[in-house]
């Protein structure tokens, strides 16, 4: 994708946001960019991917996936109550015209992935039946949450790092495209 500012419509309420050159998008979901000294892709993103189903457990998920209300409030209290994870406390923070939260997340330290269902790391999911929304495949990878309440619906954006030994210029680069997100009213 072009280096700009695009607008995003997965949501109630339309977000632009800004990206630089070297960027990708896959399917719309999301934007990431790889670390050309980690040998996976994509590994800042910022995935704007709506979520249903949050696991009590995000290692011990499977025939645990638990159906959450639309409201920004529930996705909070159902991710930073999350066994197997960490998070930090929820910071109040306004977007535009709508209010929200953001909070950190990472894999608890002692999670030992091959001891998780199916090996993988469930954050959240869009079935009850798997998880096939977010998912970690390693332990270093985190993300920072921005959820929004756009009247009484959420949304869900998170800006997430896949390894810690990512280059810290592509971290302050990702954050920076984060921070670019602005809700747009239907009338501007």
């Amino acid at each position: 994708m072009d280096a700009g500012t695009y607008l995003v419509t997965g949501y109630t309420v339309p977000f632009e946001i800004t990206v630089p050159d070297g960027w990708t998008t896959y399917d719309g979901a999301g934007v990431g960019k790889d670390d050309p000294d980690l040998p996976d892709s994509w590994n800042a993103t910022v995935i704007f991917y709506p979520a249903q189903y949050v696991p009590a457990d995000a290692c011990a998920w499977r025939g645990k996936l638990v159906q959450i209300d639309p409201t920004a409030e529930a996705f909070v209290d159902a991710m930073t109550a999350q066994a197997s994870a960490v998070s930090t406390p929820p910071v109040k923070v306004v977007v535009g015209d709508y209010s929200g939260v953001e909070f950190d997340y990472a894999v608890e330290s002692d999670v030992d992935f091959t001891d998780c269902d199916g090996g993988r790391f469930c954050v959240y999911s869009e079935s009850a039946q798997d998880c096939n929304g977010r998912v970690y495949s390693r332990e270093g990878e985190r993300e920072t949450y921005l959820v929004v309440d756009l009247n009484g619906e959420r949304a869900v954006i998170a800006l997430g790092q896949s390894d810690e030994s990512m280059d810290p210029a592509l971290i302050e680069e990702a954050r920076a495209v984060f921070d670019s997100i602005e809700f747009v009213r239907p009338d501007e």
